[in-house]
């Protein structure tokens, strides 16, 4: 949406500091938020206060919103508590030098049925002051509202999540989400929401979450964002510590991000079905950088650049019913092995398990496996071909103890310290290189491969 913030000012508020000289004429107090005669339904909202200004800005929202008009705000610092915002609500800022700071109390922002609901070139600092989750679970929380629109914003120093939509649809972009105790952006149950071009980073636990109360579609795009230096605060095995998290929440597509410095996975799509992973770039992670996990049918992972990371790809979790994928064209490099942890200790650049294609991806420096096709008796129907994989400990493992077929057909494999491709049983490599000594196996087809 395009918003003439000069016609605005012009149409609606006319408050005192945010008019030109040029337009004295035509100043106005806050009491005149629609029109000239209405000087006194709300009192003045003065920029840069020391006291507490909820009830003039309550009074100036609700006055724009009944009369359908935008509410401008003038640069400079209120200090406000529990607004509510509602159909029709549209604040403008003025560059991000709007800035509306929390007092504390069971809630900040917040709206219902907030239908249009817009907010521009604001900034919203909660001074990490708690609120009530009951109210809410963000420091801004908007919930049952259709075509939202949030641009230009900047929200930080959240006690808990930053920004929060329950049930909602419209378009989130060009934000700035940053010093979150909890995530960053959370969407739950969308209406189909376009989440773009965002910077969210300093976060605790997660950055961007796209998840739903049951496992359906959803359809969000989740495109153009930098997404950095997000912790894992609350611990676990993989909840928390990802830059983008989409749970239960079917085709959404997740592409073009730039993400960075996570403590656990740059995409991690948990029951997610038909997700699209494309074209990322990832560095720097500090378990699997993409995963597509538990109970999941089709994942198409394309085109993403990984550096740095205990894995590379994973899609997984057949036992739970995750099963179809497509993982093509990725480059995976310097991945690494977790040596502190007991089990689980990484290091492989794909592994994949049921009814899935490998194809096209350029793999370097794995230190236990290129590829990992099954695990233990969870293997069917996979196929891995024209890949390269350089400088691994094993170009291709496959299990030997699944009774699901698979296809390792024309990969070159340079420079393996345990050979091209071998059978394993639970991570333990077992029998020849089948690159060299091919099995008789009718289970495990191997042919065309380039071992060097």
């Amino acid at each position: 949406m395009t918003i003439d913030r000069r016609s605005l000012i012009g149409a609606s508020l006319g408050l005192g500091a945010a008019v030109s000289t040029a337009h004295a004429s035509e100043r106005r107090s806050v009491q005149g938020l629609a029109t000239p005669n209405a000087s006194d339904l709300a009192p003045a909202l003065v920029p840069d206060d020391a006291r507490d200004q909820t009830v003039a800005l309550q009074a100036a929202i609700d006055i724009a919103a009944e009369k359908d008009i935008p509410l401008v705000l003038p640069p400079g610092r209120f200090i406000v508590s529990d607004l509510r915002l509602r159909s029709g609500s549209r604040l403008i800022g003025t560059a991000r030098t709007t800035t509306l700071v929390f007092s504390g109390g069971d809630a900040f922002v917040t709206g219902e049925k907030a239908d249009g609901l817009v907010l521009d070139g604001l900034k919203f600092d909660g001074a990490y002051k708690t609120f009530d989750p009951a109210r809410g679970d963000g420091l801004l929380t908007f919930s049952n509202s259709k075509t939202v629109h949030l641009a230009d914003l900047e929200i930080q120093n959240s006690s808990g999540i930053g920004l929060s939509l329950a049930e909602c649809g419209g378009r989130v972009e060009s934000l700035l989400i940053s010093h979150a105790l909890d995530a960053g952006f959370k969407s739950l149950d969308s209406f189909g929401l376009d989440v773009r071009d965002n910077t969210v980073t300093e976060c605790a636990n997660n950055g961007i979450l796209i998840w739903r109360s049951k496992q359906e579609e959803d359809g969000s795009v989740v495109s153009g964002n930098r997404i950095s230096k997000i912790r894992n605060a609350r611990g676990g095995t993989g909840e928390y510590g990802n830059g983008i998290n989409v749970f239960r929440a079917g085709s959404v597509l997740v592409s073009g991000n730039r993400i960075s410095d996570c403590a656990y996975t740059a995409v991690r799509g948990n029951a997610a079905s038909n997700i699209q992973i494309i074209g990322n770039s990832c560095e720097r992670l500090g378990e699997v950088a993409l995963y597509a996990e538990f109970g999941f049918q089709g994942a198409l992972i394309a085109n993403n650049l990984i550096d740095t990371a205990a894995s590379g790809i994973s899609v997984t979790n057949f036992n739970d019913g995750g099963r179809l994928a497509v993982i093509q064209g990725n480059l995976i490099r310097n991945l690494f092995r977790r040596e502190q942890e007991a089990e689980d200790k990484r290091g492989e650049g794909i592994g994949v398990e049921a009814d899935a294609v490998v194809t096209g991806n350029t793999i370097e420096n794995a230190p236990t496996a290129g590829i990992q096709i099954g695990w233990g008796a969870y293997m069917r129907d996979v196929a891995v071909t024209a890949n390269v994989i350089r400088n691994a400990r094993v170009g291709v493992s496959v299990t030997n103890a699944a009774d699901g077929k698979c296809l390792i057909a024309n990969n070159l494999i340079s420079n393996t310290k345990d050979g091209a491709i071998r059978a394993m049983d639970l991570g333990v490599l077992k029998g020849p290189d089948l690159a060299r000594e091919p099995s008789a196996s009718d289970r495990i087809h191997v042919t065309g491969n380039v071992a060097v």
